[in-house]
């Protein structure tokens, strides 16, 4: 059905208005800001953190929406065929707009970050054949190379602004760095045997990968998988069996079946606590710390620490988390 009404709109709206307006000059040589539209928050935050001053962004998700199923809208047609560049993950992260990109980047530049990650620093998916993993922003030091992908296409498109660009990813990745430092520490305090993290969706392997947790999660890697009734009852005989205390719930994702475990592990007389919202697949709103990549970041480091029983400042890295 998806292939039906990709070929409705670039055959109608998209046809049209692209006709009308990819002609449209750099954005550079017209003395202006390069107008570029992000699909998820992550991706427009590491856009906006290299082009500064020099880019206005668009993000076209917003906070609490998943990426897995999201499906464009006639305004966000409008959007991207109006913008000097698109920028997306890749990695099938974005799935139901794959189709679209792809013919849009025939005419435009349309540019998927993640997909410049060495694929042996990838975790392959266990829902899809011949895919990763998208989450890799779950992993700062992966998150670097993401940035400095931005920093050379925005370079490409504005050569001009090749000195600020890199000036501003220099900057980025420092503060990334000191990020990826504070969550090695406040994850490294929590007791080995209690490093077990279960959340809505399996959204968290490279994170698990890069701090040493055991991870599991309710949904696979898509959210548009279901978790059976076996995979339900598995997890909850883990709960028990290991005297599993915490689970997590993702902003992006529905808690019902977060509910199923607690009530379940609840009927054999365990009490298992929500550790906390997590932000998975979409950060916080605009505006705030959590808005950002650092703050997301910063916020789930926080509160898997201290919810696992380790040590970590409420306000976490940067003193500004809220509560």
């Amino acid at each position: 059905m998806f292939h039906f009404l990709k070929r409705a709109v670039v055959g109608g709206v998209m046809g049209a208005a692209l006709a009308a307006v990819v002609a449209v000059a750099p954005a550079s040589a017209q003395n202006k800001k390069i107008n570029v539209v992000a699909t998820t928050g992550m991706i427009a935050d590491a856009v906006k953190q290299v082009g500064g001053g020099r880019v206005e962004v668009k993000a076209l998700m917003k906070p609490g929406v998943d990426p897995h199923v999201y499906r464009q809208t006639r305004s966000d047609i409008a959007a991207m065929v109006k913008a000097d560049a698109v920028f997306w993950h890749g990695l099938y992260l974005e799935a139901q707009l794959e189709g679209f990109l792809e013919d849009l980047a025939k005419r435009k530049p349309v540019i998927a970050l993640a997909e410049n990650l060495p694929k042996d620093q990838l975790l392959p998916s266990e829902e899809y054949e011949n895919r990763f993993d998208p989450h890799v922003w779950m992993n700062p030091r992966l998150w670097k190379i993401v940035v400095n992908t931005a920093r050379d296409q925005l370079t490409k498109l504005d050569p001009a602004g090749k000195a600020d660009f890199a000036s501003n990813a220099e900057r980025h990745i420092a503060e990334i760095d000191a990020l990826a430092a504070y969550s090695d520490k406040v994850l490294g305090t929590v007791p080995e045997a209690s490093r077990v993290f279960i959340s809505a969706h399996d959204a968290f392997g490279y994170f698990g990968k890069a701090y040493n947790y055991e991870v599991m999660g309710i949904q696979g890697v898509s959210t548009e998988s279901e978790a059976g009734l076996k995979h339900i009852e598995d997890l909850v005989n883990l709960l028990v069996d290991r005297k599993i205390g915490a689970i997590f719930v993702e902003s992006s994702v529905s808690d019902r079946n977060v509910k199923a475990l607690t009530e379940g592990a609840a009927a054999r007389d365990h009490k298992v606590i929500v550790g906390g919202e997590l932000f998975s697949d979409s950060m916080g709103a605009p505006g705030t710390y959590e808005g950002t990549y650092i703050g997301m970041i910063d916020h789930n480091a926080t509160v898997i620490a201290r919810a696992l029983g380790g040590e970590a400042p409420k306000t976490g890295l940067n003193g500004k988390l809220a509560h």
